[in-house]
């Protein structure tokens, strides 16, 4: 679910398809629900993000038409756009070029939960290439799981050739802005996949010489040691603001290679926890990095020395890492970042949770609860003024088991911290 201006998103699901076939607005604080869009021709759709200042919402669509050699999969889904003022009506985010002639702008491969820059000019995503470790015909599975970073700027539409019956026209001009390698040197800081990024700050991040870098991305790459084990650590990708200049290599990519990232675009190494007992960002729960309004510190999971997930923030400028939490359970959730960078919202021990930034404490925003009807470990989602947070739960109505959004509005008195074994607040 995201959050908008008293405005939640959610996905209707379809029977056991692999994504939902409907998004639908639900209105606060009285809970109307209205359609915003419906795939159709067997197509479908999910994991939707809103613009920072439009209403407009960008999600995944899958192919319409589906055949038994073109599946929904990760390197066959897109980017759509919807402006709310037109529910009904998606657009394509991303072109997508499935066969020579390539061009530069269009992908050869899937999008994946898309985020916007806080300017909105720019939409980040995971993709997944259909020709270089991608998937073979009508299967699901990446050959090398050879993940990628991707970017596509505004008002550049990419238009392409008919040589291959799935390839379409796109809106925006799309890049990759992360480097892979099928088989990372052992010791070194070569990536075999990244994933789970954030745009980093509201006006990217202050280097190390106290300059500006305006547009960043950090990310999870996964590493080889030395000794042959695989785990993630943080990573930046420093964003020019021109992203339609090749680099070492072109930006559309070739039969046998993956598109290059453009020139300009630097790739380096924030984290290096080889050496710890649990190396690396925790796997589990499945979460995304994020970054402070600020663009200061940048928030993830890695599990402590006890092996419970915690909260840790790195300076995106210097690299400096540090421990923010010390619970005695782990962080069972993505979280978000209040809107004064203030608080993490999370779930944290079967309840709604919020983190001190500053100090690593924590308060309860939701009374504990069995595991059952616990909330769920999706975003815990704040409003854009700071007030409430969504969040999705299981609930039984009549025997059937269905996940519903709820949400928690924070009060005057949430400066305060929880007893780590007390009770909680109230949620509706």
């Amino acid at each position: 679910a995201g959050l908008g201006a008293g405005f939640v998103l959610a996905a209707g699901a379809a029977g056991a398809s692999l994504a939902a076939a409907r998004w639908a607005g639900v209105h606060l604080p009285h809970g109307r629900v209205e359609r915003v869009f419906e795939a159709t021709n067997r197509a479908n759709c999910g994991v939707a993000t809103w613009h920072p200042t439009e209403p407009r919402v960008v999600f995944i669509l899958g192919p319409e038409a589906p055949t038994a050699d073109w599946s929904y999969g990760i390197s066959r889904r897109r980017g759509a756009i919807v402006d709310l003022a037109r529910p009904g009506e998606a657009w394509a985010l991303d072109a997508m070029n499935y066969a020579p002639p390539f061009m530069p702008g269009a992908l050869r491969g899937g999008s994946h939960v898309h985020v916007f820059s806080t300017d909105g000019e720019r939409v980040s995503f995971t993709y997944d290439d259909q020709l270089v470790g991608g998937q073979e015909p009508g299967g699901n599975n990446p050959s090398t799981g050879q993940r990628n970073i991707g970017v596509a700027m505004a008002a550049m539409p990419v238009r392409v050739k008919r040589t291959h019956p799935r390839n379409h026209d796109g809106e925006w001009f799309s890049v990759l802005a992360s480097r892979t390698v099928a088989q990372p040197l052992p010791g070194s800081n070569e990536i075999g996949r990244a994933a789970e990024e954030a745009w980093i700050g509201r006006d990217g991040y202050v280097r190390a010489d106290g300059t500006r870098q305006r547009r960043a991305l950090a990310f999870q790459g996964t590493v080889t040691t030395r000794d042959g084990r695989r785990h993630a650590e943080m990573f930046v990708a420093d964003l020019p603001d021109d992203l339609t200049v090749a680099g070492d290599g072109p930006l559309e990519g070739t039969l046998t290679e993956l598109p290059a990232p453009p020139r300009g675009v630097r790739q380096r190494r924030l984290t290096f926890t080889d050496d710890r007992r649990y190396p690396g960002v925790a796997e589990s729960p499945r979460h995304w990095l994020r970054s402070a309004p600020d663009g200061g510190r940048i928030a993830c999971l890695m599990r402590d020395d006890a092996g419970r997930a915690q909260f840790w923030l790195v300076a995106p400028g210097s690299g400096e890492l540090r421990q923010l939490t010390s619970y005695p359970w782990s962080v069972a959730s993505t979280f978000t970042w209040s809107p004064d960078g203030k608080w993490l919202a999370h779930v944290l021990d079967n309840s709604v949770t919020i983190t001190d930034t500053r100090t690593g404490r924590g308060r309860r925003l939701t009374a504990r609860t069995p595991a059952a009807g616990a909330p769920h470990r999706s975003a815990c989602v704040f409003s854009p003024d700071g007030r409430k947070i969504a969040f999705l739960r299981r609930v039984n109505t009549a025997g059937v088991s269905h996940i519903q959004i709820h949400t928690v509005t924070l009060t005057t008195g949430v400066a305060g911290t929880f007893a780590l074994r007390g009770g909680g607040g109230r949620g509706s």
